[in-house]
């Protein structure tokens, strides 16, 4: 099974005698990106791994046959014997991927790069490979997450991640350490914030650490980004893709492209990217427009993005990084609202919608870095400053706000820095110990106000200071402990403000207009996370960790609510959540396995419940308890044939009556907002020849039904039931040549006809839209 494919070889000019110490030096690599921190190894000679971009350095002890291994984390172990080696030399090494999504090699769930086998944690990577893959059928990374995620919820191909999550709590996305998210108004739209075709991967850790803080209750989604992948001055690589409805193409065609420089020029490297995408119409399995409320179609996006890094020696590096996403709807239709109750799925009608095009309008991205390693006792340093600012616009509300239409927007703007420092403890054959030390610092400053200037949520100025430490050990060789504690202390401040006006259909008063004393709400939060792991052997290496989450509240749905005349008289105390998980991985020489089980509880809640009364959605305070359990295994039949499935539960409830117990009468099931039905996922993989792939992606949703219905037979909002679903996509790839690859892509393989989990629980008139029906996407890919 195993190959090897050795790129370039190069003697050194300079000849050396035998009994020397010889050096071999060169890189390791895929078919096309690099690996980094891959484990390079010779019989008397140290270990030694990659660089981030694939590099490495091995110094021999003597001339003389060698034998060389290289491996890393899902790829095939690959050996290379040269016999009478006599002098420096330079090996390229290229490893066979094991194409499936737990074939991760470094995580970012200690902000330092670390092997996934001993993360003692739940990790999910989506790895380049499959980035790729999936961005050949849908750029979407709500879609791409929900597709290749056990525990995360399932799309609803809209503009927002409303309903997606991480095992029913919130989430922290980031982008390279940057949070994209904000506590204060969780608009829900902070999963589209960058092109996935500029990232390197996307990394996934549930549970709380103490490394990273607020609004991380649930975990984390790191989209980390690309590295330059070639040691030459100048490199690139161009996509286009073109993309349409197989049930009805008319008007539904739309096309991308996505044109991509990097290299290395001495002590300089770069990587420089531009993408746009033009969405044609959605159109659903019988070929009607996709209700227009959120959906992808007629959609423009673009992405600018650039890193410039620069070593100024060999343990100094200094990064500079910026991003732009934008992404906003030009629809032609206006919506025609869905009935519920006799299955009748909402549309749309040719016609200029109200309001200002929704979706994200931009999101600006500064970040640089400076990292040097071998400070005192071996002490490497991090530190980050960082600037985001981002506007996403959201759909008309027709006679919601005093009597006549609004439309809402969110402002976020982040300034923040960060000091991260490693040491390293003791370094033994039989202990191996280490302290990560720093703290965090981040303004935000968070509003909603309506298109028109009127204010609905004021601005909200959050300060958020946290010193962090997390230590981790390495005992007798095979047991990792690990163990850390996070201060979060917390001020937000509101200027005084007057709510609006909230009327209902007919006009009527639902909340009145008043006005409200601001001030300042203050937090303070000692988290703690510690976890165990035992790794000697590959067919069992179980673990159990705690960990505690912090999130202040959605600060600005309860302001915008409010009904009384001081802040200081409204439920805004922070949540605070106890994770605790056991699980095991299973690592055989053909099979990958893990398997986890895990509860999280909270004192206080925040489900977001329908008042039918008023008929507003509001934030209840319940403690909550939610619990489950996932699976997902990858199985490599041969370098030609890969499988792999995943499942995952979650449930959760309220204590209503506040007796500590969730089986009482009284309690209530958490609502479809939080909680997501069963999902099972499955993989075909299949390599007929080298340079031709097929996969067959699969993604169930099951069904779940909690809830009654009310008085009118309809569900509350939230509570509606969900009924099953199948979805199948297919990808062809072909390597034309060396530098050239189309795919064809094919989603909804079956042209199922449903409706997606979220416009079944949601049971709002106007997202009740069906998914979109067979779509096809051919692409093309050109590198030098």
């Amino acid at each position: 099974m195993k190959k090897v494919f050795i790129l370039g070889a190069g003697l050194v000019i300079s000849t050396v005698a035998a009994a020397q110490s010889i050096t071999i030096r060169g890189s390791v690599k895929t078919q096309d990106q690099p690996v980094p921190y891959a484990t390079l190894s010779a019989k008397g000679a140290a270990k030694t791994t990659t660089d981030q971009n694939g590099y490495y350095q091995l110094e021999l002890g003597k001339a003389g046959t060698v034998q060389l291994e290289a491996s890393a984390t899902g790829y095939w172990p690959q050996t290379i014997k040269i016999a009478n080696l006599t002098q420096d030399t330079l090996i390229d090494i290229s490893l066979i991927e094991e194409n499936h999504n737990l074939a991760a090699v470094i995580v970012s769930a200690t902000r330092r790069p670390q092997d996934i086998r001993n993360v003692v944690a739940s990790v999910s990577v989506v790895n380049h490979a499959t980035l790729q893959k999936e961005i050949a059928l849908t750029p979407d990374p709500g879609t791409i997450l929900a597709n290749q995620v056990p525990g995360f919820g399932p799309t609803a191909q809209t503009g927002n991640n409303v309903g997606q999550n991480l095992r029913g709590r919130p989430m922290l996305v980031m982008i390279d350490g940057v949070s994209q998210s904000s506590p204060l108004r969780n608009a829900e739209v902070d999963l589209r914030s960058v092109d996935p075709g500029v990232l390197q991967q996307i990394e996934v850790i549930k549970g709380a650490t103490a490394i990273y803080g607020n609004g991380a209750a649930g975990g984390l989604v790191n989209y980390t980004t690309l590295v330059p992948d070639t040691a030459d001055r100048f490199a690139g690589r161009t996509q286009l893709n073109l993309n349409g409805s197989l049930v009805n193409l008319k008007n539904s065609a739309g096309g991308r492209i996505s044109q991509q420089f990097y290299g290395k020029l001495d002590q300089f490297d770069y990587v420089v990217s531009g993408m746009y995408e033009q969405t044609g119409e959605y159109k659903d399995a019988k070929g009607d427009i996709v209700g227009p409320n959120y959906s992808l179609g007629e959609t423009d996006s673009y992405n600018a993005f650039a890193k410039l890094g620069y070593t100024p020696a060999a343990n100094q590096r200094l990064q500079f990084t910026y991003n732009l996403y934008s992404s906003l709807q030009n629809s032609n239709f206006t919506l025609v609202n869905g009935d519920i109750a006799n299955g009748k799925k909402a549309t749309g009608v040719l016609g200029k919608p109200a309001g200002i095009p929704t979706g994200v309008q931009y999101n600006h991205n500064l970040h640089l870095m400076y990292t040097i390693d071998g400070l005192f006792k071996n002490t490497s340093l991090t530190a980050d400053a960082y600037y985001e600012t981002r506007k996403d616009i959201f759909y008309v509300s027709i006679g919601r706000f005093d009597g006549g239409d609004g439309q809402s927007l969110a402002t976020n703007d982040k300034k923040g820095a960060r000091l991260f420092l490693h040491t390293p403890l003791v370094q033994r054959t039989s202990v191996n110990a280490n302290l990560s030390y720093g703290f965090d610092f981040l303004n935000d400053k968070t509003a909603q106000p309506l298109v028109d200037g009127r204010t609905w949520v004021p601005t909200m100025n959050m300060n958020n200071l946290a010193p962090f430490a997390q230590a981790d050990a390495t005992l007798f060789n095979h047991l990792i402990a690990k163990a850390g504690f996070r201060f979060e202390k917390v001020s937000i401040n509101v200027a005084d403000y007057q709510t609006l006006r909230i009327t209902g259909a007919n006009g009527t008063t639902v909340t009145p207009s008043f006005d409200v004393t601001g001030g300042a709400l203050t937090y303070d939060a000692r988290l703690l996370n510690a976890g165990l792991k035992y790794n000697k052997w590959s067919f069992f290496s179980p673990y159990v960790s705690f960990s505690q989450g912090f999130s202040v509240m959605d600060i600005g749905l309860a302001l915008r609510d409010a009904k009384v005349d001081n802040i200081s008289k409204i439920n805004t105390d922070a949540v605070l959540v106890n994770n605790y998980e056991a699980g095991f991985d299973t690592r055989l020489r053909n099979l990958q396995l893990t398997v986890s089980g895990y509860t999280s509880t909270s004192k206080l809640g925040i489900e977001v419940v329908y008042d039918p009364a008023t008929d507003l959605f509001n934030t209840a305070r319940n403690p909550e308890k939610i619990y489950g359990f996932e699976a997902a295994a990858q199985y490599t039949v041969s370098p030609q044939l890969q499988l792999g499935a995943s499942y995952s539960y979650t449930e959760g409830k309220r204590d209503i009556d506040n007796n500590g117990k969730y089986n009482d009468d009284a309690d209530m099931y958490l609502n479809g907002r939080r909680i997501a039905p069963p999902k099972i996922t499955g993989m075909i993989s299949y390599t007929p020849v080298t340079d031709l792939n097929f996969t067959l992606f699969y993604t169930g949703i099951g069904s779940r039904n909690r809830f009654d219905k009310n008085d009118k037979g309809v569900y509350n909002g939230n509570e509606g039931a969900v009924k099953a679903y199948n979805l199948f996509n297919l990808l062809g790839s072909y390597a034309v040549s060396k530098n050239t690859r189309v795919t064809l892509g094919v989603d909804n393989l079956f042209n199922e006809d449903y409706f997606p989990a979220r416009a079944q629980w949601f049971m709002q008139p106007g997202f009740y839209s069906k998914g979109r029906g067979r779509s096809v996407n051919v692409g093309v890919t050109l590198g030098y």
